[in-house]
């Protein structure tokens, strides 16, 4: 009956015509068109959309994703795709991480360069909160390299000049005030030093080269 249903109405028009994606960045396009499996021409209502819609969100660039048949004759995809957030170099090995630490990719095309590079074990999970409050400290950020997670508790960042800062385990953001505050004031990250030890909340030490 199921099947001639769909021959009945593919004889009347609803026949693939379009298959739309809408919000592909990353996603690879051939693996879409594999897990569409459906050609111009095949009865619309041979489309099982609550089939695909899981094999399309297992993608690793795929946060979200929505599948549907819109009559008479397209397949509507929709993509929420992670954004690139770091890079997590782990075991020698570098690979693109989303905000919430699942891997993306680890083709490291040349966009993703200037990402902030991250090592520990659980980095990635952890990262999150620190990269939101250097997003709030621009003037620092711009200068950041990469970031240790320290004993599972705390982070070093690396900066671009080769410098360390030493962050506290709490109060992460008012220490990255204070470094953003001598910067300004007095250009620390330019000065003749090897590290730069935030993790006091009244004072910073420094050690010179």
């Amino acid at each position: 009956m199921e099947e001639k249903v769909i021959e009945t109405a593919a004889e009347q028009g609803f026949r693939v015509e379009n298959i739309i994606i809408e919000g592909r960045e990353n996603t690879d396009l051939e693996l879409l068109r594999v897990l569409i499996n459906t050609n111009e021409g095949d009865p619309l209502l041979d489309f099982h959309p609550e089939d695909i819609q899981p094999l399309i969100q297992k993608i690793s660039w795929v946060r979200e994703a929505k599948v549907m048949r819109r009559m008479p004759n397209t397949i509507h995809v929709i993509l929420q795709e992670y954004t690139p957030y770091a890079l997590w170099q782990q075991n020698g090995k570098v690979v693109v991480i989303g905000d919430d630490g699942t891997i993306l990719t680890d083709v490291l095309r040349e966009d993703f360069k200037d990402l902030i590079i991250l090592t520990g074990q659980n980095a990635p999970h952890r990262a999150s909160g620190l990269l939101e409050l250097l997003q709030a400290e621009p003037e620092i950020l711009k200068e950041v390299e990469g970031a240790i997670l320290v004993g599972d508790r705390r982070w070093d960042l690396k900066m671009k000049n080769g410098k360390i800062i030493s962050l506290p385990e709490s109060d992460v953001g008012f220490a990255l005030r204070r470094l953003s505050v001598a910067q300004q004031e007095d250009q620390i990250l330019e000065k003749d030093v090897s590290v730069i030890d935030l993790r006091e909340p009244d004072r910073m030490i420094v050690e010179s080269r």
